[in-house]
Formats: structure tokens, sequence, C-alpha cells
């Protein structure tokens, strides 16, 4: 079901000796696929910077309802995790509809969601309203945004990636600042509504994604159409379908298509007894629900196969550890965005959180760790690996030593390291291919966000739990940094099992020059 990285994204030809050529095609690494940068740009401030920015609304949340801080943390864990955890089931939709009407249908239930949490009476309606519908939107249009950069781009497709991903960052940096002014301004339920609203601009990001459409050769009379091979993204979840098969381009409804009409006869009958004026639209209806049951049973398919496909990786060891550290990471990582403004209030600093807020730091350098981690791992004297170790270990050292400062600036400095070191999350992807390979990257990339989602979900909660059995954060902080640390030593399984490889080899090589 997977391509190789020297021919997604190119047309075949048939050249005189009866072998295959490429021909690029127009729009991949150029013209319309710098559109779908922007519209991934776009979503992720909408979806991640939105969930990057819900400590303002967890204090909101606090005093309207007066609940445990581990049951209100539910709310904004739900949102995050949910987002993530749907991503590979997502692929049905992509495989079925495509990715332009998944990401509208995802805006507008995105947008939903938002709205209705302006009429929460409680905090278990915001499970459903916002957990779980907006939750459930977000990752309807996130995962389509991602999977439209892959397709569109070949030789410049990390660079497109890197550049529409700092979306986060922006988003985080934006909403917070928006979430916090429209709090202070209107309540934080009209803040709600009105960001419901602001949300419905996912399904313009939406529209903006064009299928990638087969160009007509012009040698035979009418043309023919070539297969166009989709681009596969490093973080596409095994969403773009077997090689060879482009996302079907828009048709209006009884439009020119390959589709069957098994109901045929059932529709003359229709044509024999209906009314003159509802023949037509019988048969419509008829050709409608045809082409729908084949493209779901066909994406249906093509998603089905490909999770029989991940089973494999499991064999694989040093994967099933990379898969432990992300469960153990990502928790520690969204805790701060969760939690923090709270603990400024706690800590009388709301003054100075006001002027710049602590998750604004996160944000901006988390911007900055993503370009200067990508360039120091692509130098030739740097392993990728030892960047990715380094970065994940200050990470979870500043966590570890955040509940010892009290002060704006000592706060500012950590929340500065957190955000630059987290920026090894561009490295992801390049870590997960040194470990499976370039052709179940696709697949091993959807398990581990998979793996992110539910350390999301799980993570916040866990923190406010701490926090009412102790009355302080400070716990919650030292055994989320601790069990970071037990991640980090998962991640240390892949190296010392190439030294021993390395010295097994030598040991082998010694026996046989020994030998006569």
């Amino acid at each position: 079901m997977y391509t190789s990285h020297e021919d997604i994204g190119y047309e075949f030809e048939d050249d005189p000796k009866d072998k295959k050529t490429l021909k690029a095609h127009p729009d991949i690494d150029g013209g319309w696929a710098w559109m779908m940068v922007l519209s991934s740009f776009f979503v992720h401030i909408l979806v991640m910077g939105s969930q990057m920015a819900l400590g303002v609304l967890n204090v909101e949340w606090l005093e309207e309802f007066g609940q445990s801080r581990g049951l209100t943390a539910w709310v904004s864990s739900l949102s995050m995790g949910i987002t993530l955890i749907v991503g590979p089931f997502i692929g049905v939709f992509i495989n079925t509809c495509g990715c332009r009407r998944t990401t509208i249908t995802g805006g507008l239930v995105n947008a939903l969601g938002w709205v209705l949490s302006a009429y929460a009476a409680n905090v278990r309606c915001l499970f459903i309203t916002f957990g779980v519908a907006a939750g459930l939107g977000s990752g309807m249009a996130y995962l389509p945004a991602v999977v439209m950069v892959g397709r569109y781009f070949q030789k410049r497709r990390a660079l497109a990636q890197g550049l529409s991903t700092t979306g986060t960052g922006v988003g985080t940096f934006l909403m917070t600042a928006l979430l916090k002014y429209l709090c202070a301004e209107y309540g934080w339920r009209n803040a709600m509504f009105i960001q419901g609203a602001v949300s419905l601009n996912l399904c313009v990001c939406g529209a903006l994604m064009r299928p990638l459409a087969p160009r007509r050769d012009g040698n035979g009379p009418g043309g023919s159409e070539p297969r166009v091979l989709p681009a596969h993204s490093a973080e596409s979840l095994k969403s773009c379908g077997p090689p060879g098969r482009t996302e079907e381009p828009e048709e209006p409804e009884g439009g020119p298509g390959k589709q069957e009409t098994p109901c045929a006869p059932a529709g003359q009958e229709c044509l024999a007894e209906a009314p003159p004026g509802q023949d037509a639209r019988a048969l419509g209806l008829l050709k409608a629900v045809s082409r729908l049951t084949v493209r779901a049973r066909r994406g249906f398919g093509v998603w089905s196969s490909g999770c029989l496909g991940t089973a494999s990786l499991f064999t694989n060891r040093v994967f099933v550890a990379f898969l432990f550290w992300a469960l153990f990471a990502y928790s520690s990582f969204v805790i701060p965005f969760i939690h923090l403004p709270e603990i400024v209030h706690l800590y009388n600093l709301s003054e100075q959180n006001d002027a710049f807020p602590l998750t604004s730091v996160i944000a901006v350098l988390h911007i900055l760790g993503k370009v200067f981690l990508g360039v120091v791992a692509d130098c030739p004297c740097v392993r990728v690996w030892d960047v990715f170790l380094l970065a994940n270990l200050t990470l979870a050292l500043s966590i570890l030593v955040l509940p010892l400062t009290r002060t704006y600036a000592g706060l500012a400095v950590l929340c500065a390291l957190i955000g630059f070191s987290s920026g090894y999350f561009s490295l992801m992807p390049v870590v997960t291919e040194d470990l499976v390979g370039i052709q179940r990257l696709p697949s091993a990339y959807g398990i581990i966000i998979c793996a992110n989602g539910i350390s999301a979900l799980l993570g916040p909660p866990f923190a406010g739990w701490i926090y009412d059995i102790t009355q302080k954060y400070d716990f919650s902080f030292y055994i989320c940094g601790l069990l970071y640390m037990i991640g980090i030593l998962f991640l240390l399984i892949q190296p010392c099992i190439q030294i021993i490889e390395q010295s097994r080899r030598k040991h082998m090589d010694g026996a046989h020059a020994e030998c006569p």
C-alpha cells in the first residue's frame, strides 16, 4: 500500500523502449502546493494553537463550576487526546470522501462543539460538547491538513511540513492572547461562542484543499488520463491510500463516472410507475447511494489493509520501546499548557503573566526550537538520534526543576527551555524512519501519534488529581518528570542494541580472521 519515496507525486508515461519514465506533475513542489502549506498553517493555528491555549479556559471553568482540578482537566485533555487518537480512523473518511470534504465537515463539527460548550451547565456537559465534539472535529480537520501537504510536495516536503507545523507555535501565542482578552471583556461563555465562529475558518481551509487532478495527455484524441501517485507525508497515518490511487475530484450529483449502478432495473421500474418529475430524482438518488456505497467500501478496504500491515511493527523491539517513550513523553509536554495559568495565579504572578503569558514564551521558543534543531540534525557530523535524546533530556529536567521556582523570571527561563527543547517534534518522523524504514513510516508514525493522544488524554487529569490530594502542583511536576525520565530510558534501548550488535559483529569478524 506504500510507494517508494522516489516516485511519489509523479506521472508515468510509456517510452519507445516500453519502460516507465517519470514526468513531474505541475502542481508538485510549486503552484497550488504552496496554498496547501498556507491552508495547513492556518489549520494548525486554529486546531493545535487553540488547544495549547486551553489553560486560560481551565481557570475559568474551575471558578465557574467549583469542581476538582483532576475532573476539570479532563475537558482539555479529552479535546487534545481525541484529536490525535482518532487520526488513524479518520483515514476512512479521507479515503471515502476526500480531504476537502473531511476538513469542511470537521470545521463544522469543531465550531458546533465550541458553540454548544458556551451553554454547558456543568463540567460533565463540557466532556461531551467540548471534549468529544470539538475534539472529533479537530481531528477531522487536522489529519487532512498534514496529508495534503505530503501529497503536494516531493523535493521540498521537509520544508513544507516545517513551515505548516509552525502554525502550532504561532497559534498558541495568538489564541492565548485572544482567549484572555475575550474572557476579560465578554466572559468565558461568550468567548467560546466567538471562538466557535472563528473555528468556521477551518471550512475555508478545507475548501483550499484541491485534490491532485490527473493531467490529460494531448497525444490522442480527447487525451488520456495517466495515473497520478499521491505523495505520502511522513505524518499521513496510512491515509493516502495505495500506490497509483488519486483522491477523486469533487463531482456533481449524477456526473460522469465509473461507478456501478446495480439498481438500474429498479430505477426503470420507478420510471414506469412514478409520475413525471419524480423519476429523475429517484434515479439520481439510487445512483448517489450506489456511488457512496462503492466509495465507502473501497475506503474501508484501504484502511483495514493498512491496519493489518501495522501488526508486524510490534515485532520490532526497538519500535515498541519508542512507543513506550511516546506514552510517557507527550503528557509532560501538555501539562504546563493546561496548569501554568493557575500556577501563576497561585504564585501571585498574574500581573507579570498578563503582560506576557508564560504559555506564549513556550510557543515562541517552540517555533525557534523546531527550526534550530532541524538545522543541527541535518549537519553531516551530527547524529539525529543524539539531538533527539539531548532535547528530551533537557525537557524532562526543565519539568522536574519547574516547581522549585517561584519568580516570574525563573519560570520564564524554564518555559523557554521547555519550548525550545520541545522542538524535537520536528525530528520525530526522521527518528521513526530510522527505526522502521521509509515504507513503514506512515503506519508507524500513525501509531506514535495515537500514543501521544493517549498520553495527552491522561496527563493533565493525573496532574490535577495529584494536586487534589497534596494541594500542591509540585508533586504533579515531579512525578510527570520522573515518568518522562523513564520514557527516556526506553529511548536508550536503541543505542544499546546498536552497541551490542557492533561488538558482536567485531567479534565475529575477529573469529573469521583467526580461522585459517
